[in-house]
């Protein structure tokens, strides 16, 4: 299958990832996992804010760049942000610098505050959104790039005042933090990922 590439240690992966070594990594020990750690689910929905309009490998490669500009990205400090720290992070070449973005996350620090206080965490309102039937992935061509539920996720966001979350923003979280399962069928870490998912203990 096209979709699928096989690497030098004879593993099927998602073609997606190619043979970058920080893509691959990526791929294999990370997308698709579940996740319930309220740092690491901030974290993503604000990186894959900043991708927008840019590749997912281009976050990827400033990942670590971002942790540190943005306190690991916690948000309880995060919320706390003033122009002082928009005009250094303006200035960090290390990160995308965009205003907009940059206040968007400012901004869903202090809503995911109040989310933690409304729902204990943001795991417990996020996990609320898992779709109860999965489907096998036979093709990139099968995934696709929203849903209904990422739409209605999205807009529930949007209403809470988060910012830079529309709904393909929104799949793509899902996907990356194990609420679905879109690798390939016949990748090697499509199976590994659904055990995992079995395993799983929802919030």
């Amino acid at each position: 299958m096209n979709d699928l590439v096989q690497g030098a240690d004879g593993q099927n992966r998602c073609s997606w990832c190619g043979d970058d070594a920080l893509y691959v990594s990526y791929h294999d020990d990370e997308w698709g996992d579940p996740v319930t750690n309220d740092i690491r689910l901030f974290e993503k929905i604000c990186l894959e804010g900043f991708q927008a309009g840019l590749s997912w490998i281009t976050i990827l490669r400033k990942r670590e760049n971002f942790r540190k500009a943005f306190d690991e990205f916690d948000f309880t400090k995060i919320q706390h942000y003033t122009e002082t720290h928009i005009e250094r992070l303006l200035g960090d070449a290390g990160i995308i610098r965009h205003r907009g973005k940059i206040e968007a996350t400012i901004n869903n620090a202090e809503r995911a505050v109040e989310m933690r206080n409304e729902y204990g965490s943001l795991a417990k309102y996020f996990w609320g959104w898992e779709p109860q039937v999965g489907s096998r992935v036979q093709s990139m061509a099968d995934i696709p790039a929203t849903t209904d539920i990422s739409k209605a996720l999205s807009k529930d966001l949007k209403k809470r005042g988060w910012k830079f979350v529309g709904p393909t923003t929104a799949y793509a979280f899902m996907q990356a933090m194990g609420m679905v399962n879109d690798h390939l069928d016949g990748c090697t870490y499509s199976q590994i990922v659904e055990q995992k998912r079995k395993a799983f203990k929802r919030p």
